[in-house]
């Protein structure tokens, strides 16, 4: 099962190498892990998805609170948290599929962001469904280049 975690940090040297190292030191797969300042210059929050069973992630959670700069942990439960992801992704277009790699991402609310002659990089913020969505349309067409932000996530 997947969960959303919210660890608020203090800004401060070695603290995502110490919450990363906390992962990675029980054994924990991190699906993503997000890290940005907060509105406030002396936090950050790490935003990380991981897989695990409900024993895991109280564990995970009980470990993270021990850390030293960690100010606040929260498990995101379904429902509870909006969430986005940003892509970038490359992808081949010629004069003949320009137009239709353009439909698709309209539909998606995603936007082309660059054009070339054999290729357009397009832009789509969204869930991580509707994300995988225009992923499988476009896959067809040679995804040449990709990446990904990982989940972003706030508390309802």
């Amino acid at each position: 099962m997947r969960h959303t975690i919210s660890v608020l940090v203090e800004n401060k040297f070695g603290v995502l190498a110490r919450v990363s190292g906390m992962f990675s030191g029980r054994g924990f797969n991190i699906d993503s892990l997000n890290v940005a300042p907060t509105h406030d210059a002396s936090l950050s929050r790490i935003t990380a998805v991981m897989r695990g069973d409900e024993a895991q992630l109280d564990l995970c959670i009980k470990q993270l609170r021990k850390l030293v700069n960690v100010v606040e942990v929260e498990d995101f439960k379904e429902g509870q948290a909006y969430t986005h992801e940003l892509v970038l992704v490359k992808v081949r277009a010629d004069s003949k599929t320009r137009a239709e790699v353009a439909l698709i991402a309209n539909a998606y609310d995603a936007k082309i962001v660059s054009l070339a002659a054999d290729h357009a990089i397009v832009e789509m913020l969204g869930s991580d469904a509707n994300i995988s969505a225009l992923l499988g349309l476009l896959e067809p067409f040679g995804i040449l280049e990709l990446a990904r932000t990982g989940r972003l996530a706030l508390k309802r």
